[in-house]
């Protein structure tokens, strides 16, 4: 026959099982690594570290719109990032980083298979070219590549810009461009780029970190 246990019965219960088990627990305790002679445990000793020479400046991870504060560590000239962490400093993370954030610094510099940092040379510093019909890259300048941005800018917004829908309302708009936004910049920055592409009359505006 099945006994009934309410709810009263099974927390007295409950709480006598787990000191019972506390007290035999501690009456048969076993030290930790028992079975682990001493000598064979690891050991580990603190060698120079890798950041003691290096610059430590303060920033802002650019991955998206939580603003999680970095410590970044570069070599003493500011050229080349050696380590990334987080800033314990900073309200919003408090020292800790996402997996992508933890990994900016992959950006700059990459471990190599000598697990030394090196300059990550997939890293693109120059402005790249591709004509239409062409299979190859052709380096630029960034004076031929704004104007030929901004010139294929006004070229789509003159031949798509509508002052008025269907139905007779005035919209001022074109829709053949969109703009993406970019968290590696501040509120400030984005501001000016929302005035700008409303004053173009571009009306797809999104952000990947939605700010």
């Amino acid at each position: 026959m099945k006994q009934k246990v309410s709810r009263r019965d099974f927390l007295k219960f409950f709480g006598l099982g787990t000191a019972g088990t506390a007290l035999l627990g501690s009456a048969t305790a076993v030290p930790a690594f028992a079975n682990t002679a001493a000598d064979k445990l690891p050991t580990f000793e603190m060698g120079p570290l890798k950041i003691s020479k290096a610059k430590e400046t303060a920033s802002v991870c650019a991955f998206c719109g939580v603003g999680c504060g970095l410590i970044v560590y570069a070599d003493e000239k500011g050229e080349r990032v050696l380590h990334i962490e987080g800033d314990p400093d900073n309200p919003n993370n408090e020292g800790s980083m996402c997996s992508k954030g933890i990994a900016l610094g992959d950006a700059n510099t990459i471990v190599d298979k000598k697990r030394k940092r090196v300059v990550n040379d997939r890293r693109i510093m120059d402005v790249l070219y591709r004509a239409p019909g062409s299979n190859t890259w052709e380096k630029k300048d960034w004076e031929w590549a704004l104007k030929e941005i901004a010139k294929r800018v006004k070229e789509t917004r003159d031949a798509t810009f509508e002052e008025k829908d269907e139905n007779g309302v005035t919209v001022n708009r074109t829709q053949a461009i969109c703009h993406i936004g970019s968290a590696s910049c501040d509120n400030e920055e984005n501001y000016l780029f929302q005035k700008m592409q409303r004053a173009l009359g571009v009306i797809n505006i999104d952000h990947h970190a939605r700010l």
